[in-house]
């Protein structure tokens, strides 16, 4: 079972502020392009292929890429995320959910934002404040076997889970075993 660890390096020393143009740039941007339904190609290489749409109805100023595009040999990757919330962040618990072939793989779930000594950037984000960050995304030592993962990255405002405002379904197809 490989769990990726995408949060811990949100150090709030990483975050890059943005002027008042920029944003307006990048939210134009991202409204054109991250819509619901609308799916995002992140890479495609030899080995790999990662996509991602938003699961929820609500359109998101948000981008996300990762690189090196591919998995052989890498329990490490580079990932970028901008992002501008639609709501202050004052608690934030993250669900991930993992299908591989079909079948449930993984379900983690961690309260990143309680509002007392949060570590992570994205904790105390004002709505319509820009979360600019880059950071690793760890995953095990094992290698992915090859086929379809279905990975559901949700976030919410309260702890019973009944207020999503983020949802986000990434695809990948690994396309070849490591071993």
């Amino acid at each position: 079972m490989t769990v990726l660890n995408f949060c811990s390096s949100f150090p709030k020393t990483s975050f890059i502020p943005l002027n008042t143009e920029q944003k307006l740039c990048l939210g134009f941007f991202f409204f054109l392009l991250f819509t619901p339904g609308v799916s995002e190609f992140l890479c495609t290489s030899s080995d790999l292929e990662l996509s991602y749409t938003f699961c929820d109805s609500t359109p998101h100023d948000f981008m996300f890429n990762v690189t090196p595009c591919n998995i052989m040999n890498r329990s490490t990757w580079k990932a970028v995320l901008s992002w501008i919330p639609r709501s202050d962040i004052t608690f934030l618990k993250i669900v991930f959910k993992v299908w591989y072939n079909g079948d449930k793989a993984l379900l983690w779930k961690e309260v990143l934002c309680s509002g007392a000594d949060d570590k992570y950037l994205v904790c105390g984000a004002l709505k319509g404040e820009t979360i600019a960050t880059a950071f690793d995304i760890k995953g095990s030592r094992i290698p992915f076997p090859k086929g379809n993962y279905n990975i559901i990255l949700q976030g919410f405002s309260d702890d019973s889970e009944k207020k999503m405002f983020m949802c986000l379904n990434f695809t990948m197809t690994v396309k070849q075993d490591a071993f």
